[in-house]
């Protein structure tokens, strides 16, 4: 029985310091300030690029950069043809027209001028890699003159027709691009902007690799735009043109 009892007080001690220690811990904080572990950030003051990228940027251009249902960001021949202010501008005030929203907060988006820079130069000097062009000397990032559609579907016959099919509906090598859906959600300079860097990230070259030895030229990538572009639905809507899809089930499917 004396045993017990000895066991019951030593733990009554220890229970009855439990409130004391707590007391103890909460004052060696000063009073008012609130504990380091218990700061949270607000959303404005984050500027952590691997944060900031990943709940603004990663749901379309994928993780890292490397691509989804937009263009991998990732891309170094991307990003040797666009400048920074470009950029800068995309991210800020996103493309009309596009699934590519304002991000910045006086165009209605979420993010601060600050944190629109760490985007912006956070992606050139992660991913970026001048020498990507061997010396090359690139197309222009955007049109500098109006294209000809009847050459540009010549160009795409040359260039683009072994992957893509003879009117871009697609093959088992290549996705359909002259597909109502694909068109009305791509700007004409995002078209350009694919043709030059390629999807790398779904094995489509750059403009330089299309035709073994045969690099396209600044006029042949305006009017191969020009060409797609000429094949947009003027009212893109539900349900989307049936003859896209025949053509694309043809494609594909040669056999049937």
């Amino acid at each position: 029985m004396k045993l017990q009892r000895i066991r019951t007080l030593s733990a009554i001690a220890v229970f009855s310091l439990v409130p004391c220690l707590l007391m103890l811990a909460a004052c060696s904080t000063p009073h008012g300030e609130p504990q380091t572990d218990s700061e949270t950030v607000a959303p404005s003051q984050v500027s952590d690029f691997g944060t900031l990228y990943a709940q603004n940027c990663a749901g379309c251009h994928g993780a890292e950069g490397r691509g989804g249902a937009s263009i991998a960001l990732a891309n170094p021949v991307y990003l040797a043809i666009i400048d920074e202010a470009t950029m800068r501008n995309i991210v800020a005030n996103g493309v009309h027209g596009t699934s590519m929203p304002a991000f910045v907060q006086s165009a209605g988006g979420m993010l601060t001028e600050q944190q629109i820079e760490v985007i912006t130069t956070e992606i050139f000097s992660r991913w970026g890699r001048k020498q990507v062009l061997d010396g090359a000397n690139p197309p222009s990032y955007a049109a500098k003159v109006a294209g000809n559609v009847a050459h540009g579907q010549l160009v795409f016959g040359t260039y683009c027709a072994s992957c893509h099919g003879s009117e871009g509906a697609g093959t088992p090598k290549g996705s359909a691009i002259t597909n109502d859906s694909f068109l009305a959600l791509v700007s004409n300079q995002g078209l350009r902007t694919m043709v030059i860097t390629g999807r790398p990230e779904l094995g489509a070259p750059d403009w330089r690799g299309n035709v073994p030895g045969r690099s396209m030229t600044d006029q042949e990538i305006t009017d191969v735009v020009a060409w797609l572009v000429s094949r947009r639905a003027e009212n893109p809507g539900q349900p989307y043109s049936a003859l896209n899809d025949t053509q694309q089930s043809k494609a594909q499917h040669p056999e049937k």
